[in-house]
């Protein structure tokens, strides 16, 4: 053993203990030499043997101790390479630029790369580059596929100055130098195992027939049954190729359960049962619609029933002929491309005048409220509202901010000097002021509370009603106490209209009520053009026989020139696009109400040859508007619905933020393409 190897720290204790020793026991033989000669000469005789053994043992004993510590050291050493490159988990060590320095067996095995070929990582794994290993933190995880197999990468940096500290060669400590080291653990089967568990779940179902009653209606008893048959074939023999479970629970519902792994096999067909049943002939008159909810990811069965409950109701909220899936995160539509039957029985408009009348009456006050930038239909519906709540003896008013050159006729002819109170209409500043927990705050027009004048009645209230005819969305105003909302229905008035019909015996409506609830029928309808049915016409009977009068509406309708002059440039800018739609930006310089001559726009260029839907976009109140119209060939609504809006099958719209004019054209246009790509517009 060479004699300049020195020892330190606890290991030089431990070897030069014995020979500190020797100081104190010198001391005890000088005091035992003091006491008693004899006592000293013993001690002496001790000392003298601990001397020659301490001597001894530095002579031969030492280098011996030093020699197995250092074969020790470098078998422990060569023991620790041999496991590591032995390891199970596969390891490499690279560079700070992604060079590999070194692998063990098993990352070679699974990579191909050899002990001394010293490559950069990213030939074998892409991603991991060195800009990826310079930007990401000292210690990362990553999920990437190698081979087919599935692989979590964990990296962790090794820096050089702890590598080095304390050594008397070299000084790293300002370097910013580092190694990396790579651990790669295979996950394959435990992905396989995740998948696998999620697509086992149970999925829940529920399929209603939209047009029950109305389908069989006319119809003999032989072809009736021979109509339920077809269709029950048609539900099971679609689901049950998806190895589902289906149980009919009444004569026009299905509860259905299948595995979650078929469930992209039905989206990617689009749930074409939908399509299917619609083909089924037996004598009826009328084509047989379905709406299917269904749920999904929930922690139990039960989350999931509640979902496809949710989802069927959205779906029938939406007007039937359409899937609706539904979890706690996201909601999807498919279908919704046919046109909303109207029910010829008008058993639920009673019962919903039964329970507004019940609702009102343990009410201290109301409160009527339509979408923002309110038009027509939204007064004329609040106004038939304040005449419930009049009947009744309560008071009520109506919310209306900024109203617009449209709306300022209409309620101008609710003037104090026709009986009227002063503070009939009101702002949304003085409706929080009247709101109370005892407040009923009715919504009408609309279902999304973002849409609304004042969002935040809704939160100051326990008794919310809402009163709309659009198909409803994701967004819904929450907890409702009442709900009426029928996408069949014309207009928001319509609905009013039947439900004043039933509301109180002997009911009486002024002239300038009638004439606001008829004038919102029919600006929604296009001067009865669009969405009429054979309940809007006795609707608007009724406001005839109490006094509205067609000429008195028409003149309080009627545009400025510089409306119309808007109008007529946006017909004549328009722009046909795929030989089907016509596109349109109105000009909104010097318009009160642009978003009200955008709708008239879109109208007017369906009367176009040819076209089978029109979009006019128009700028206001720093948002891009925009109003889709359709006669029956395109489904306005679920286009508006990718660009964040929505509406009915024929009158839809949509409101854009942060944009301009030019630019939405041009995202519908986009829209317009990506739908034809993928199916979901047939032209």
């Amino acid at each position: 053993m060479n004699k300049n190897v020195k020892l330190k720290g606890k290991l030089w204790t431990l070897f030069h203990w014995p020979l500190i020793l020797i100081i104190p026991l010198v001391l005890i033989n000088i005091g035992a030499y003091i006491n008693s000669a004899k006592v000293g000469l013993a001690v002496s005789v001790f000392l003298l043997i601990y001397l020659v053994c301490v001597g001894l043992f530095y002579l031969w004993g030492r280098k011996n101790i030093l020699r197995q510590m250092v074969d020790f050291g470098t078998q422990y050493s060569t023991v620790q390479k041999e496991l590591l490159d032995e390891f199970e988990l596969p390891y490499a060590l690279l560079d700070s630029a992604g060079k590999i320095l070194w692998v063990n067996q098993q990352f070679s095995v699974l990579t191909g790369v050899l002990k001394n070929n010293h490559k950069s990582i990213t030939t074998v794994f892409p991603s991991i580059t060195r800009e990826f290993i310079e930007k990401n933190p000292e210690a990362t995880d990553l999920s990437l596929e190698h081979e087919g197999r599935a692989y979590r990468i964990t990296m962790r940096r090794v820096w050089f100055d702890e590598l080095l500290d304390g050594s008397n060669f070299i000084d790293a400590r300002e370097s910013g130098e580092f190694l990396v080291g790579i651990y790669l653990f295979d996950e394959t089967m435990l992905k396989h195992y995740e998948k696998e568990n999620v697509e086992q779940k149970q999925v829940s179902a529920l399929v209603y027939i939209d047009n029950y009653e109305e389908a069989l209606e006319g119809m003999e008893d032989v072809r009736r049954s021979m109509l339920i048959a077809l269709i029950d074939r048609k539900v099971n023999q679609y689901f049950t190729n998806v190895d589902a479970l289906v149980r009919k629970i009444e004569k026009d519902k299905y509860f259905i359960v299948f595995k979650y792994k078929y469930l992209q096999q039905l989206e990617e067909d689009k749930f074409s049962v939908l399509e299917d049943v619609k083909t089924v002939k037996a004598g009826n008159e009328i084509a047989v619609t379905l709406s299917i909810g269904v749920g999904i990811k929930g922690d139990d069965y039960n989350k999931n029933y509640d979902c496809a409950r949710s989802a069927i109701d959205l779906a029938l909220g939406r007007g039937g002929d359409q899937a609706v899936i539904k979890n706690y995160d996201k909601i999807h539509y498919y279908g919704g491309k046919a046109k909303q039957v109207e029910r010829n029985t008008r058993v639920k408009a009673r019962v919903k005048a039964l329970a507004l009348r019940e609702m009102m009456e343990g009410r201290d006050n109301v409160l009527v409220m339509g979408h923002s930038i309110s038009d027509v239909d939204c007064i004329g519906a609040g106004v038939g509202i304040y005449v419930a709540a009049k009947a009744l003896g309560k008071k009520a008013q109506i919310v209306v901010n900024n109203p617009n050159a449209s709306l300022r006729p209409l309620i101008a002819s609710f003037s104090v000097d026709k009986g009227f109170p002063a503070d009939m209409f009101i702002d949304s500043a003085q409706a929080l002021e009247m709101v109370g927990r005892n407040t009923l705050v009715m919504v009408v027009d609309t279902n999304r509370p973002s849409y609304t004048e004042c969002r935040d009645l809704l939160r100051r209230t326990d008794y919310i009603c809402v009163f709309d005819h659009h198909r409803q969305s994701s967004e819904v105003i929450e907890n409702p106490v009442l709900s009426y909302i029928e996408p069949y229905a014309s207009s928001a008035c319509e609905m009013v209209a039947e439900v004043l019909q039933y509301f109180q015996d002997g009911l009486r409506l002024e002239t300038a009520e009638a004439d606001c609830i008829y004038a919102g029928i029919l600006i929604d309808t296009n001067n009865f053009n669009t969405k009429t049915g054979v309940r809007t016409f006795e609707a608007a009977a009724y406001l005839r026989r109490h006094g509205a009068d067609v000429t008195r509406v028409r003149k309080m309708l009627r545009n400025d020139m510089a409306a119309y002059k808007a109008k007529a440039e946006a017909v004549r800018s328009a722009e046909v696009y795929r030989k089907d739609f016509a596109i349109s930006i109105c000009p909104a310089d010097g318009l009160e109400s642009p978003t009200i001559v955008c709708a008239q726009v879109a109208d007017e260029l369906l009367n176009i040859i040819g076209i089978k839907a029109s979009f006019v976009v128009t700028e206001y109140n720093g948002r891009v508007y925009i109003s889709a119209r359709s006669i029956d060939e395109i489904n306005v609504q679920i286009i508006m619905e990718r660009l964040g809006g929505g509406g009915h099958l024929n009158v839809a719209g949509a409101q854009i933020a942060n944009t301009n004019s030019a630019a939405v054209k041009r995202l519908i246009q986009e829209t317009l393409d990506e739908m034809i790509r993928e199916g979901d517009l047939n032209v």
